[in-house]
C-alpha cells in the first residue's frame, strides 16, 4: 500500500474540484480526504494500491486538468486514520 499527498495548484476552488475528486475516487479502492486549503490550493491524501492511486490521480487529472496550473506529489507512509481502501465511504471531503 502507498500514500500520496499532492498540492494542487490553480483555479481549483469554486469550481467543484472536492465533489469532483471525490465522487471519482469512490470508483477506484483508495482511501483518503481532500481539502481547500486557505492559501487557495486543494490538498489530495490518497492511499490504497499503487495501481489504485495512480489510477485516481490520472482521472482527477483528466476531469480537472484544465483548472490545474501546477501539482506537487509526495510520497508518504500509509496512515491508518486515513481509513481501509477496501471498504466503501473511505474517502471524504474535509472541510
Amino acid at each position: 500500500m502507498i500514500r500520496v499527498v499532492v498540492h494542487y495548484t490553480g483555479r481549483v476552488q469554486g469550481v467543484g474540484f472536492r465533489w469532483t475528486t471525490a465522487n471519482l475516487a469512490r470508483g477506484f479502492a483508495v482511501a483518503g480526504t481532500v481539502q481547500n486549503l486557505p492559501d487557495g490550493r486543494v490538498r489530495l491524501d490518497a492511499q490504497g494500491q499503487r495501481d489504485q492511486v495512480n489510477a485516481l490521480l490520472s482521472a482527477v487529472d483528466q476531469a480537472m486538468g484544465g483548472n490545474i496550473y501546477s501539482k506537487d506529489v509526495a510520497e508518504h507512509p500509509p496512515d491508518p486514520s486515513l481509513g481501509d481502501p477496501k471498504l466503501a465511504k473511505s474517502f471524504e471531503i474535509k472541510r
